[in-house]
């Protein structure tokens, strides 16, 4: 008995053809070689003068580093030491609740605020308020920081602008750098850094689209509705990317409380970079000081994190 041969299988007419499933590329590694080449300078310059000095100063704040002493002259690698002493001293507690009071009053509220503010005047006003208002908000900005903080100082002290500004109503002003020294760097971080909020802002909201802003308006939306349910969900990443920024400004703000106030009187504004500098540099204690900004850069990456996250892209 004989098998006859199969015939080949023919596909029907309009029927899908059958192919082959496509072979892989090869990745070529040189090319991407090729392409990360030109990034090489800026990573060796991140790595030598952004995460050199981080290491070196993490490390230091496990070591009896000291500017005097046997600290000077043996450093010596004493573990956990500093920061069980730090958490100990009465000091660091206070220094951390005025450094989170500082933050939220100044930056996440104060510059924010005001700066959205501002940047919403700015797109309904006339030219002639844009550039009055833009000139002086902006002058606070671009003035060196010691210049800034000398003219705070000078307009806060007891003899100063503000004091001589309310007798002329015949109030009698009080010693507001030894009385209310966090109120009054406070305001003077908001003068300074709200330039800063108001420029981010005022590029957001002109991304606003105004065929919806005047929909909303012809449907009898308030000007607060219209901030509330239109504009602020439309420049919801630039307000993100703003805190993120004026955050890790204010956390690292030095100069203006130590030219305004010194940290004073006694400790009542001495945030974490005025303590920091203080037991690093008045008491020698460069070991300690370290642990301390090693703390406020721990604190620094937690709202990194915080603002990055809420920065994702939503999934769908």
């Amino acid at each position: 008995m004989t098998s006859t041969p199969l015939a080949p299988v023919v596909p029907a007419p309009g029927a899908p053809r059958r192919t082959d499933p496509p072979v892989p590329r090869k990745r070529k590694p040189l090319r991407n070689v090729g392409r990360a080449v030109p990034l090489l300078p800026a990573l060796v310059l991140l790595v030598v003068f952004l995460l050199g000095p981080v290491i070196s100063s993490f490390y230091g704040s496990f070591t009896n580093s000291a500017l005097t002493g046997a600290g000077a002259a043996d450093q010596q690698f004493v573990g956990m030491k500093n920061y069980i002493e730090l958490f100990q001293d009465k000091d660091f507690p206070k220094s951390v609740i005025l450094t989170v009071v500082f933050l939220l009053a100044s930056a996440v509220v104060g510059q924010n605020v005001l700066g959205l503010g501002l940047a919403l005047l700015m797109r309904s006003a006339n030219r002639v308020v844009r550039s009055v208002v833009g000139t002086f908000v902006v002058a606070a900005w671009v003035l060196p920081e010691i210049v800034a903080s000398f003219a705070a100082y000078a307009f806060f002290n007891d003899e100063g602008t503000l004091n001589s500004f309310l007798s002329v109503f015949g109030i009698t002003g009080a010693n507001w750098l030894y009385t209310y020294p966090m109120v009054a760097i406070i305001l003077a971080n908001i003068w300074r850094g709200t330039a800063f909020s108001m420029l981010v802002y005022s590029a957001a909201v002109q991304e606003v689209p105004e065929e919806i802003t005047e929909s909303a308006e012809v449907d009898g939306a308030t000007g607060w509705q219209r901030l509330v349910f239109i504009t602020l969900p439309v420049i919801r990443r630039s307000i993100s990317t703003n805190l993120m920024l004026t955050t890790l400004q204010t956390l690292s703000v030095f100069t203006l409380i130590f030219v305004m106030t010194g940290g004073g009187p006694g400790t009542n504004s001495s945030t974490l970079p005025i303590l920091a500098y203080q037991e690093a540099f008045k008491f020698s204690q460069l070991g300690f000081g370290t642990a301390i900004a090693t703390i406020l850069l721990v604190v620094g990456a937690v709202f990194s994190i915080i603002y990055i996250r809420a920065l994702k892209p939503e999934v769908d």
